[in-house]
C-alpha cells in the first residue's frame, strides 16, 4: 500500500543557519590541463528547454529587459535581506539569482505533466502539492499524491534526508525546510517518485520536495524547481552521470527556438581540439552547489587588462571567484574589474561610459555608426573564451550598452547571455568544463 502524503501544518517552521568551514580546490593559472578527448556518445536524457518567456511577441530588447527585470526583483529581495542581518541558507548566493530556462517533465503513474525551472546553483528537486496552505500560481494543477501508485514517502534514515538544509521527522516521514532567502523558501515532505522525461525516458525512486508552503519568485506559471547543483539532492548527482552538456542558441532565437540538456552523455558533436576550450571546475564548500572555475583575467581588444588575479579568488567567507550558470542571464563582474572592463571599451572606442540607462544597465555607450566594438576574451585556466553577446542596441536611446552588472559581493558569474551558440560540456568525473562553439 503506497504511503500517504503527511499534513505539513502542524510541523513548526524552524530556521537554522547551516555553518561550513571554506575549503577550495584551484589550480594556478599557469598550469596545464589534459585534453578533452572525443569519444562516441553513451546512453543518456536528452531533454527540451524552452526560455520563460517563448512564445511571447518580444524583441530582443525586450526579452533581456524582461530578464533584467527578473534579475534586479531578486537581487533586492537577497540585498534586504542580507542588510536585515537574516541568517539563511548556505545554499543560496546572492549574486546568482536567475531562473530563466523551462523544461516539462512528468510527475507519478500515471505521469502528470508539469513544468519546472532548472536551477544550477541549487540541488533540491520540487514541485508543489496537495494539499497546499500557501502556493504560487501555476499553469497546471497541484501534483496530487493519492493519484499516483508509484508515490512514496521517504523515511527519516534515508541519507537523502540527512543531506538536506533544515529537516523534521514525523511518525518516520521526511519533512523540509529548503530556504532560498528570508522570503522565498519551500517547505514539505520529501518524497520519491516516478520522473517522466520527454516521452518515455522513466527514472524510478527519484527524491523530491513535495512542497505545500512555497514562497517562491512569481513566474510564468512554473510549478517547480529542478536542482542542477553540485549536491547529492539535485538531478545530476541522483541519476549519476559523469556528465552533463547544454547548449543555449542565439538571443535572436530565444521566443522559438529549443535549447536542449544531455544528462549522462556528450551529444554527437565533433570536439575540435582546435576549438574547444576545457578549463578545471573549483569546489567552495561554503557555496557547495555552484560550479566555479579559475578566471585569471580579461581582455578587451587586443589589450590584457591590470587586473590582480586575487580579484577572481573565493575569498573566506565563500564569496568571490567566477561560477558559471545557465541561470543567470547577463554576467556579473567583481565591481573593480567591471569599471576596468567598461573604461578600456570606452578608451578603445573613443567614447565616454554613460550610466544613466533606464533599464538597469550600469555602463553604456554613444558610439557612431563606424566604431568597431572591440572583441572581449575571459582568460579561464588553460581557456581562452571569446564571448558574444556582451553588447547590445538600446532601439529608444540608440546607446550601446554592456550585457554585464556589477557583482554586490564580489562574485563574479558567467551568465547565459555569454554561453549562447556554444556547447558547454560539464565532466564531473574529471572536474572539468567545456566550450565548444556550436550552431545550437
Amino acid at each position: 500500500m503506497k504511503s500517504q502524503l503527511h499534513s505539513y501544518s502542524s510541523i513548526p517552521a524552524v530556521l537554522v543557519s547551516l555553518l561550513f568551514t571554506l575549503s577550495f580546490i584551484a589550480l594556478p593559472c599557469s598550469s596545464s590541463i589534459v585534453t578533452l578527448q572525443q569519444s562516441p556518445p553513451v546512453s543518456g536524457l536528452r531533454i527540451a528547454l524552452q526560455h520563460i518567456d517563448s512564445g511571447k511577441s518580444l524583441t530582443k530588447f525586450e526579452r533581456i529587459r524582461h530578464a533584467l527585470k527578473r534579475e534586479k526583483q531578486r537581487r533586492e529581495t537577497l540585498k534586504a535581506m542580507l542588510l536585515a542581518g537574516t541568517q539563511i541558507s548556505s545554499q543560496v548566493h546572492p549574486t546568482i539569482t536567475g531562473l530563466e530556462y523551462v523544461m516539462q517533465v512528468g510527475i507519478g503513474t500515471p505521469p502528470v505533466r508539469y513544468n519546472a525551472v532548472i536551477n544550477t546553483g541549487a540541488d533540491l528537486i520540487w514541485t508543489q502539492c496537495k494539499p497546499c496552505l500557501n502556493c504560487m500560481k501555476q499553469s497546471t494543477l497541484l501534483f496530487d499524491s493519492e493519484k499516483s501508485s508509484s508515490f512514496s514517502n521517504l523515511s527519516c534514515s534515508s541519507p537523502f534526508c540527512d543531506a538536506l538544509q533544515l529537516s523534521l521527522c514525523a511518525i518516520d516521514i521526511c519533512t523540509y525546510t529548503y530556504v532560498y532567502n528570508k522570503d522565498t523558501y519551500t517547505r514539505g515532505t520529501m518524497a520519491t517518485e516516478t520522473f517522466t522525461f520527454g516521452e518515455n525516458a522513466k527514472v524510478s525512486d527519484l527524491a523530491f520536495g513535495c512542497g505545500q508552503d512555497n514562497h517562491f519568485f512569481e513566474e510564468d506559471g512554473f510549478g517547480g524547481v529542478m536542482g542542477m547543483g553540485r549536491g547529492m539532492m539535485s538531478l545530476v548527482s541522483q541519476l549519476n552521470v559523469s556528465k552533463f552538456s547544454y547548449c543555449l542558441p542565439s538571443i535572436a532565437d530565444d521566443t522559438k527556438s529549443i535549447s536542449t540538456l544531455f544528462l549522462g552523455s556528450v551529444p554527437n558533436f565533433s570536439l575540435d581540439s582546435a576549438t574547444t576550450k576545457t578549463t578545471y571546475l573549483v569546489k567552495n564548500k561554503i557555496y557547495p552547489s555552484f560550479y566555479y572555475v579559475m578566471l585569471c583575467g580579461i581582455s578587451v581588444g587586443d589589450a590584457r587588462l591590470d587586473i590582480d588575479e586575487d580579484k577572481f579568488a573565493v575569498n573566506d567567507d565563500g564569496n568571490g571567484g567566477m561560477a558559471i550558470d545557465a541561470s543567470t542571464t547577463n554576467t556579473v563582474l567583481e565591481e573593480e574589474a567591471f569599471h576596468r572592463v567598461a573604461n578600456e571599451f570606452a578608451s578603445q572606442m573613443n567614447a565616454t561610459v554613460d550610466d544613466t540607462s533606464s533599464d538597469g544597465y550600469v555602463a553604456c555607450f554613444n558610439l557612431h555608426s563606424s566604431v568597431v566594438v572591440p572583441k572581449l576574451v575571459f582568460h579561464f585556466e588553460n581557456a581562452d573564451i571569446e564571448l558574444d553577446n556582451y553588447m547590445i542596441n538600446d532601439p529608444r536611446s540608440g546607446k550601446w550598452c554592456l550585457t554585464m552588472a556589477i557583482s554586490g559581493d564580489g562574485t563574479s558569474v558567467l551568465g547565459n547571455m555569454q554561453q549562447r551558440n556554444m556547447l558547454v560540456v560539464y565532466d564531473l568525473e574529471k572536474e572539468m568544463v567545456s566550450f565548444v562553439p556550436k550552431r545550437c
